[in-house]
């Protein structure tokens, strides 16, 4: 399998080392281990001969982008963590180049992944419209906003929608990496995950801190203020607007617009997490925590739990 990996000026220092450290394990373990797996040959390409990581590192390029035909181009993320460098970064010479092979990529039905912010790189380029994405929890509010066209679904750690697939936020490289190591041989990717000690992790959901993305918008924000200070009652989306000082309507928009989801969603977000805390933090039951996150039985939120974060009570309290 030939991979190309595509390293732009201020890639994420982990997430291309990362992305080089699955592949070259793979290999290694695949030669020590004498499995019938052919040999992963990943060459680093970009768009300029002179790439410098975000850290100041230098990443030699092997070869130019459009010089190539490999099964896979993967683009790692950009060392941009916030709006107000990623949204420049978006802008630049190289990242548009990049962008047009992209394009030219795809139009050959090329397999593209991205993770984290080269997950918006991915989206820059046009190849995601109308295709099921994620990207990295934090940015998925500029995410919708940037790519309306994109079927955003930003609570899964990594989505595969034909021969696309992204993966969220900074680590999630590791996931993308052996989700590609997996077509070639389960086997070896779950040998690869073992060395390298990487546990299953379907959701972002778990790692989500939902307060950082309400205080996008300030409706949003005053809604989850709110929502925070009655977790253990009912909720009714009446009262809520009312506290919001605004309509059903308009709360229910601005919800989608900002996260993504309904009120009622996000209020199940505000309740998985404290659940989680209290899992973690204290010695009550499963009965008394659903209680206290508004819940009449355990197995409600058991199952609440299981859904969002793809693990269970056992597996959350051993976290602690």
């Amino acid at each position: 399998m030939k991979l190309d990996v595509l390293a732009l000026d201020g890639v994420f220092d982990t997430g291309l080392s990362t992305v080089l450290d699955v592949f070259t394990t793979a290999n290694e373990l695949a030669a020590m281990l004498q499995l019938d797996v052919a040999p992963f040959e990943v060459t680093v390409t970009g768009v300029r001969k002179r790439v410098r990581t975000s850290q100041g590192l230098t990443v030699p390029v092997a070869r130019a982008l459009d010089a190539s035909s490999a099964d896979w181009l993967i683009v790692p993320a950009l060392g941009c963590k916030m709006p107000e460098t990623l949204e420049p970064a978006l802008c630049r010479p190289d990242v548009r180049d990049a962008c047009a092979a992209l394009q030219e990529r795809a139009s050959k039905s090329a397999n593209l992944a991205a993770a984290c912010i080269g997950t918006f790189v991915l989206a820059e380029s046009g190849v995601l419209d109308h295709q099921k994405a994620t990207t990295t929890w934090w940015l998925a509010t500029l995410f919708r906003q940037r790519y309306p066209a994109v079927q955003l679904e930003d609570s899964r750690m990594l989505v595969s929608s034909g021969n696309l697939i992204t993966a969220g936020a900074a680590l999630s490289h590791v996931d993308m990496a052996l989700w590609i190591v997996r077509q070639a041989s389960p086997e070896l990717a779950t040998l690869v995950a073992r060395y390298l000690i990487v546990d299953s992790r379907p959701s972002q959901s778990a790692y989500v801190i939902s307060d950082h993305l309400s205080h996008s918008d300030p409706l949003v924000e005053r809604f989850e203020r709110w929502a925070r200070g009655r977790l253990a009652d009912g909720f009714s989306l009446d009262e809520a607007a009312q506290a919001a000082g605004t309509s059903k309507r308009t709360l229910a928009r601005r919800m989608q617009q900002v996260l993504g989801k309904s009120p009622l969603s996000y209020v199940q977000d505000l309740r998985v997490e404290r659940a989680v805390h209290l899992l973690k933090t204290s010695d009550k039951s499963l009965e008394q925590i659903a209680g206290m996150v508004g819940y009449a039985d355990g197995v409600t939120l058991r199952t609440l739990l299981r859904q969002r974060l793809g693990r269970g009570v056992r597996e959350v309290r051993l976290e602690a």
